[in-house]
């Protein structure tokens, strides 16, 4: 595919293939039922998704697949397209024209405190990254109602995080690195919140940490966001992702 498609998009192909290989490297796969979005530069609506039917350490940038805002295949491949997977990504993507990327767990932590009463507290320095940016949507069945997406597009609203109750996790990134880091981070704070719970005790919760996050973010990257930590974690990758 390299030489066939803008360098742009070449590049895009080989993050999404690195945050895919990522996923399965932290046990977020859900075998092959979590997925990741990515939309292609350009005024075209265009995006792209896994090969249906590859585990996620096994996808490449050349085998991502093109498709429409419809989920519609653009580019050729011997697989399908997972297309009920990809209606909350779509909706998302409507939602928000700075969303590069979407990522969508069901991992044990997050689908585990997606289904708690009780909201995710700041109780860490790495939660309030989250929580100041964080979204809920009830739970209302498999989301591929057309229905529904007005709903979850008003839950997420401007932030970058979103809860979806007794469903999993949900994170939108201008890049794909941002995004995945998001999840990193949201995964995070839901593993300590199960820790928490299975020791039963009090957690002494700090709302007022959440004053100024986004500057301390800035701060902390040096300007680079989630591009801060990328080079590092695709360092742990086989570079053969890149083919």
């Amino acid at each position: 595919m390299k030489g066939q498609v803008s360098a742009a998009e070449w590049q895009l192909r080989c993050d999404l293939a690195a945050a895919y290989r990522l996923l399965a490297l932290h046990g977020w796969s859900d075998l092959v039922f979590a997925q990741i979005s990515a939309r292609i530069p350009g005024p075209e609506h265009q995006f792209l998704l896994n090969p249906w039917g590859l585990k996620f350490d096994e996808i490449t940038a050349s085998s991502l697949i093109k498709v429409d805002q419809a989920c519609n295949k653009i580019s050729e491949s011997p697989f399908p397209v997972h297309v009920a997977g990809f209606a909350i990504h779509r909706c998302i993507h409507e939602a928000r024209a700075d969303a590069g990327c979407v990522v969508h767990t069901h991992s044990r932590a997050g689908a585990a405190v997606s289904a708690k009463e009780r909201d995710v507290l700041p109780i860490s320095q790495q939660s309030t990254f989250v929580v100041s940016s964080l979204g809920q949507h009830e739970y209302e069945g498999v989301a591929m109602r057309g229905e529904e997406f007005p709903r979850l597009q008003a839950d997420l609203g401007s932030n970058n995080y979103l809860m979806l109750r007794n469903h999993g996790l949900l994170t939108v990134g201008k890049t794909v690195a941002d995004a995945f880091l998001d999840m990193y981070m949201f995964e995070a704070l839901c593993r300590r919140c199960l820790v928490d719970a299975e020791a039963d005790c009090g957690v002494n919760a700090r709302p007022s940490s959440l004053d100024g996050i986004a500057q301390m973010m800035k701060f902390v990257t040096g300007g680079q966001g989630a591009s801060f930590a990328w080079p590092t974690l695709l360092r742990r990758l086989d570079p053969g992702y890149r083919q």
